[in-house]
C-alpha cells in the first residue's frame, strides 16, 4: 500500500534522525521499555514507560509504506512535573492551590501514543500531533482510515497516507474529563484551599432525546445533597422561559452526589426538552494542567536525548498539530496562553491544521470549566467558551473594554506557529466564526502574517449520512472536509519547511459576502433574514434564519482569573457581537469559502445548519449536523414540485456531463492547492461510479 509523497515535502539531503536499529516482530516494544528520570529541566516530562503489552513492532501486520518502510506502535505513560513558580506556568488557574510534591513540583500523568517509522532515518524528520477530541485520535481521518486510538491491522492502516509521508504520530492525555478503556486520558491534581475543601458555582445543560436514561452525571460533584440548594428547570425550546422543577421530580442517585435522575412525580419528563440543573459544586480539577503537559511532551520528543528516554531522540526537525473540533478550541487556549512556547522559550508546534473550531476556546482553564461543552445553535450558550478574545491579532474589545489576542503571547516570545484556521458552515451559523477574521464591531480584519482562514463551503460540523434525519427535519448532510485537509497539511508544512506561500484565504468577508445576523435582545439565537442571504423558497424545507449570537456576558468580577461567579449567567440587558454567514447561490449552496466538488458540481443544496422536527423540538437548531436537500432528476419533476432550483437533468445533461463537471471542480481545487492529485482522482472516480443520470438498465 503506497502513496507517492507530494512533491516538497521528499526528505531533504543531509536531514539525520535519531540512532535507530530496525526492529521486527515485538523487538521494539520489548526493547522501547523505558523509566529515565529526564534531568534537562527542572519540571517537564520526568520520565515515560512504554507499555510493551499494548505496543506493536512492526505494526499494521507488518505493512510497509513506500520509501519509509515499517512503522512501530509505542502505548505506554508519561509522567511530568510543572513548576508553579516558572512564569510560563502561572496563567494556569489554581496552580497554587494544588497539592505539592517534596521538591514543590505539581504532579500528573497521562496516556501517550507513538506511532514512528521503525528505522526514524527513512522518516521525514516531522511530527504530526494528534490532538485528539475527548480522548479520541483523529489519525484514521486523514488516512481514510477508521477511527481508532489502537491501529493496528493492515486495514487500520488505510490508504497510509500519513506514513507514506514518513510523519511520527504522537498523541497524549490532556482532556481531564476523557474516559473509556483506549481513551487517551490524564490524571490530573484537585485544587484545595490549604487541605479544605473549595466549592462553588456549576451548572449543567441536560437534553435527553429519549427516554432510555433519565439520569445525568455530573461534571463535578454536588457539595451538599439537600435539594433546597440546588434548582433544576425545564423549556421547551431554547428562547422559551424556563419553568422550575418540585424538588420531588428529581434527584440525586447516591450520597457522593455525582449524578441526578428525573422521577416520575412532579414536572412529566419531555423528550428534547431543555433541562438545566444549577448547583454548588466542590473538587475542581486544576485541568489546564493538560495544557503544560501537552506543551512539555511535544517539547521532550523534540530535544530530549535517547539517554533521556526519549523514542524519537534526534528525529524531530518540524511539528505540526493535527485537531478537530474540541481540540481545535484548545488549541485556541493554547496560544491564547502561551503554552506554545516552551520551558526553555523555544516554539513547540511549527504549524497548526485546526478543523472546526472557531472563534472559540474550551473553558480549560477555569475553574469548575467543562471541557467537554461547546456551544450551538441549541445548546450550551451560558458556558464561559466563548470569551474575548476571538480573533489572532491585538485587538481592543469596544464592549468590555479589554485589549488582547490569541497571538498576542506568541508574537512577544517570536514562538507563534503557522496556522490553518479551517472552518465548516456550521461554525459560521453556530459558532460565530466570522469573528475570527473581523474585530468585535464586525469590522474585517486583514490575515495576520502567520494564519490563513478557509471556510469549507456548505459544509457541517461532521460528517452525516444522507439517508439519515437523526433529529433534523432534512436528511444530514454528507459532504466530507479529509480530502482538503491532506491537501492543506501539505501546503503547511511547505509553508513551515521551505517558505512556501500557503493558498490565499477563502473566507466570507462582511464587506464582500457576508450577511449579517441580527440578534434579539434578551434571546439566545439570532436570524438570518432570507431575502439578503438569498435563500431560495424550496418546497418541504423550513427556514427560519436562526442562527446562535456571540453575548457580552457577565460571569462575575474574577473571570480574568479563572473563577465564575455568575452561573449561568443572566442574558437581561446583555449585548451582542457582531456576526455574519456567507451568502448562497440560487442553490442555496454558499458563494464564499472552498467549494469542494460536492457543492460546485452539486445534487443537492448542502448547509452548515439545520432545524429539528416536531418530536424533537421543533424548529430549535439541529446542533452540529446540516441538510442535505436533493434535487430534482428532471425539469419536469421540478416543475411539478415547484421547486426553483435547477434538476440535475437541466444542470448535467446526462452521465457524462455531471462527471465533467465533478472533474473541473477538482481540477481547480489542485490547481489551487486544496486537493492532492490522489484525491482528484478519487472524486472523479466516485462521480463515475455514481448513479447520477445513469440510464435505466433495460
Amino acid at each position: 500500500m503506497t502513496v507517492k509523497r507530494p512533491a516538497g515535502l521528499a526528505r531533504k539531503a543531509g536531514e539525520n534522525g535519531g540512532s535507530t536499529r530496525t526492529r521486527r516482530n515485538g523487538g521494539a516494544a520489548r526493547s522501547a521499555v523505558k523509566d529515565v528520570v529526564a534531568q534537562t529541566v527542572r519540571s517537564g516530562i520526568i520520565r515515560i514507560v512504554i507499555d510493551p503489552a499494548r505496543s506493536q513492532s512492526p505494526a499494521f501486520g507488518g505493512l510497509s509504506f513506500g520509501s519509509v518502510g515499517q512503522y512501530e506502535k509505542l502505548r505506554g505513560t508519561a509522567y511530568g512535573e510543572i513548576d508553579p513558580a516558572d512564569p510560563r506556568n502561572a496563567v494556569i488557574t489554581d496552580l497554587q492551590l494544588a497539592p505539592v510534591n517534596t521538591r514543590g513540583m505539581v504532579e500528573y500523568s497521562m496516556d501517550i501514543f507513538i506511532l514512528k517509522p521503525i528505522n526514524l532515518n527513512n522518516g521525514s524528520h516531522r511530527m504530526l500531533f494528534d490532538f485528539n477530541n475527548r480522548g479520541q485520535m483523529r489519525l484514521g481521518r486523514l488516512n481514510d482510515a477508521r477511527m481508532t486510538n489502537d491501529p493496528s491491522t493492515a486495514k487500520d492502516a488505510g490508504t497510509g497516507f500519513i506514513m507514506n509521508l514518513g510523519y511520527s504520530v504522537v498523541s497524549n492525555g490532556w482532556d481531564f474529563g476523557a474516559s473509556g478503556l483506549q481513551s487517551m486520558k490524564i490524571k490530573v491534581p484537585v485544587a484545595t484551599n490549604r487541605g479544605k475543601t473549595i466549592t462553588g458555582p456549576s451548572y449543567e445543560y441536560i437534553v435527553f432525546d429519549d427516554d432510555s436514561t433519565l439520569t445525568s452525571e455530573l461534571t463535578f460533584p454536588a457539595a451538599t445533597t439537600s435539594k433546597s440548594e440546588a434548582r433544576l428547570t425545564v423549556r421547551a425550546l431554547l428562547d422559551d422561559k424556563p419553568v422550575a422543577v418540585p424538588e420531588s421530580g428529581w434527584e440525586y442517585t447516591s450520597a457522593e452526589g455525582k449524578a441526578i435522575r428525573l422521577l416520575p412525580e412532579g414536572t412529566p419528563f419531555k423528550q428534547s426538552h431543555i433541562y438545566e440543573f444549577t448547583y454548588t459544586a466542590k473538587d475542581p480539577v486544576v485541568s489546564a494542567v493538560g495544557l503544560a503537559a501537552t506543551r512539555d511532551f511535544v517539547s521532550f520528543l523534540r530535544h530530549a536525548t535517547a539517554e533521556e528516554g526519549n523514542p524519537l531522540a534526534g528525529h524531530v526537525q518540524h511539528t505540526f498539530s493535527y485537531s478537530i473540533s474540541q481540540p481545535s478550541r484548545v488549541l485556541n487556549d493554547f496560544q491564547t496562553l502561551g503554552f506554545n512556547e516552551d520551558l526553555r522559550g523555544r516554539r513547540v508546534f511549527d504549524g497548526i491544521l485546526s478543523h472546526t473550531g472557531g472563534g472559540s476556546g474550551d473553558q480549560i482553564n477555569f475553574r469548575f470549566g467543562q471541557t467537554d461543552r461547546t456551544e450551538r445553535n441549541r445548546q450550551n450558550h451560558l458556558y464561559p467558551e466563548a470569551v474575548f478574545p476571538f480573533a489572532h491579532p491585538v485587538l481592543t474589545d469596544h464592549l468590555s473594554g479589554k485589549t488582547a489576542g490569541r497571538s498576542q503571547r506568541g508574537a512577544a516570545s517570536n514562538t507563534s506557529p503557522k496556522r490553518f484556521e479551517v472552518n465548516t458552515s456550521n461554525e459560521y451559523w453556530c459558532k460565530a466564526a466570522s469573528l475570527l477574521h473581523t474585530d468585535t464591531r464586525g469590522k474585517d480584519l486583514p490575515d495576520p502574517e502567520d494564519v490563513r482562514f478557509y471556510l469549507l463551503s456548505g459544509l457541517s460540523h461532521g460528517v452525516g449520512d444522507i439517508n439519515d434525519r437523526k433529529e433534523g427535519q432534512q436528511f444530514t448532510n454528507a459532504v466530507s472536509p479529509f480530502a482538503a485537509h491532506r491537501a492543506l497539511l501539505v501546503a503547511l508544512d511547505q509553508w513551515v519547511s521551505q517558505g512556501m506561500a500557503p493558498p490565499e484565504s477563502k473566507a466570507p468577508r462582511r464587506a464582500a459576502d457576508g450577511v449579517m445576523a441580527v440578534a434579539r435582545p434578551g434571546f439566545q439565537t439570532g436570524v438570518v433574514p432570507q431575502a439578503a442571504l438569498g435563500w431560495p423558497n424550496i418546497p418541504g424545507v423550513t427556514y427560519t434564519g436562526l442562527i446562535s449570537t456571540r453575548h457580552f456576558l457577565d460571569f462575575g468580577p474574577d473571570l480574568d482569573k479563572g473563577i465564575i461567579a455568575n452561573y449561568p449567567p443572566s442574558l437581561v440587558g446583555r449585548p451582542a457581537y457582531p456576526i455574519f454567514v456567507s451568502r448562497v447561490d440560487q442553490d442555496g449552496n454558499e458563494v464564499a469559502g472552498v467549494r469542494l466538488p460536492p457543492v460546485e458540481a452539486p445534487v443537492a443544496t448542502t448547509t452548515g445548519w439545520g432545524l429539528r422536527r416536531a418530536e424533537y423540538g421543533e424548529n430549535d437548531g439541529a446542533e452540529s449536523d446540516g441538510q442535505h436537500i436533493p434535487f430534482k432528476t428532471t425539469g419536469a419533476e421540478r416543475l411539478a414540485a415547484g421547486d426553483p432550483r435547477l434538476s440535475l437533468e437541466e444542470r448535467y445533461k446526462d452521465h457524462a456531463g455531471y462527471v465533467a463537471a465533478v472533474t473541473r471542480a477538482a481540477r481547480k481545487l489542485e490547481a489551487q492547492r486544496f486537493l492532492l492529485p490522489a484525491d482528484v482522482q478519487m472524486y472523479i472516480d466516485e462521480a463515475q461510479a455514481s448513479n447520477v443520470l445513469m440510464p435505466a438498465a433495460v
